[in-house]
C-alpha cells in the first residue's frame, strides 16, 4: 500500500497560479503512473492530468491544456501539479492518485490509491 499527501492549495485570485505537491511514501517504479483528479461542488470526479513515472510522458484534460503541467521528481517521489492562469471554474478538491498498472488512467477507476486531497479556490 502506498500512501500519498497533497499540499499546496489555498486562495488564489483569478489568473494567479498554484503548484500542487503529491509526496508518494514509497519509491515509485517506473512503469507506475500518477494522476490527478479534481471533484467541485456538486459535480463528479473529472480527470486533471496524468503522469508516467519512468518515461515522465503526460496527459491532460483538454480543460487545462496549456495551463496546467504536471511534473516529477524521482529523487524525492513526489509529484507536482502547476496551475497557471487559474479561472474561478478551476475551484475545486484536488486529489492526487496512484496507478501501479502500465498505462496512463484517464478514470477514476483506473487508480489504486489516493490522497486526501487539498482545496484550490480561485476567486473572481
Amino acid at each position: 500500500q502506498v500512501q500519498l499527501a497533497e499540499s499546496g492549495g489555498g486562495l488564489v485570485q483569478d489568473g494567479g497560479s498554484l503548484r500542487l505537491s503529491c509526496a508518494a511514501s514509497r519509491h515509485t517504479f517506473s512503469s507506475e503512473n500518477m494522476g490527478w483528479f479534481r471533484r467541485a461542488p456538486g459535480k463528479e470526479r473529472e480527470f486533471v492530468g496524468a503522469i508516467n513515472w519512468g518515461r515522465g510522458v503526460t496527459k491532460y484534460a483538454d480543460s487545462v491544456k496549456g495551463r496546467f503541467t504536471i511534473a516529477r521528481d524521482s529523487r524525492k517521489n513526489t509529484v507536482y501539479l502547476q496551475m497557471n492562469d487559474l479561472k474561478p471554474a478551476d475551484t475545486a478538491v484536488y486529489y492526487c492518485a496512484g496507478r501501479m498498472a502500465y498505462g496512463l488512467g484517464l478514470s477514476g477507476e483506473d487508480y489504486d490509491f489516493w490522497g486526501q486531497g487539498t482545496q484550490v479556490t480561485v476567486s473572481s
